[in-house]
């Protein structure tokens, strides 16, 4: 149970980045956009990992692996 509300949680977070930046309410260089991505990611990848469904675990680990460098690459860039 508590890994479909991390699922949830997860596709909510990358679902609502991704609407908001198509209907132009977020740019994808924002922390905001990235952060959503990363954190969403981490969600959905615990939760592959926690039903050993590895084709998800390569997948949401990947966005959240590249998430985080995006976060990196944002946060540099305004310091």
């Amino acid at each position: 149970m508590i890994f479909q509300v991390l699922q949830m949680i997860g596709a909510i977070l990358i679902l609502a980045a991704f609407g908001a930046q198509q209907f132009q309410r977020l740019e994808a260089e924002t922390k905001t956009y990235q952060m959503l991505n990363l954190i969403g990611g981490f969600c959905l990848c615990a939760s592959a990992i926690s039903m050993r469904q590895y084709g998800f675990i390569l997948l949401e680990g990947s966005w959240t692996v590249v998430s985080a460098w995006g976060v990196r690459r944002v946060v540099r860039a305004a310091g």
